[in-house]
């Protein structure tokens, strides 16, 4: 039976010999929050999907896990990038003639 690859990075583990940080109990000691995502972000669940279909559409291969991660990261920054060049506005052409 063929598994698909999961497309998540590995977790952080911590260096052997090392503990984890105990959590925050009381509300004094509020856990910091993360930075807001920007909205031209893209989200770990848009690259793991992209990853799949990549890696669907390339006949499930195995031991590639990474090269399709990457290319999917690339294909979603190479889209966002060309939304954002279209919606750039326009400044007129100081050469262009009046009409």
């Amino acid at each position: 039976m063929d598994v698909p690859p999961d497309f998540r990075p590995p977790p952080d583990l911590p260096a052997a010999g090392t503990t984890l940080p105990e959590p925050a109990t009381g509300p004094d000691e509020a856990a910091p929050q993360p930075p807001a995502p920007s909205p031209d972000a893209i989200t770990f669940e848009q690259i793991r999907e992209r990853a799949y279909e990549l890696w669907e559409r390339n006949h499930r291969p195995e031991g590639f896990e990474i090269e399709f991660w990457l290319l999917a990261e690339r294909e979603l920054r190479k889209e966002r990038d060309r939304r954002k060049a279209g919606e750039a506005p326009t400044a007129p052409r100081s050469d262009a003639q009046p009409t």
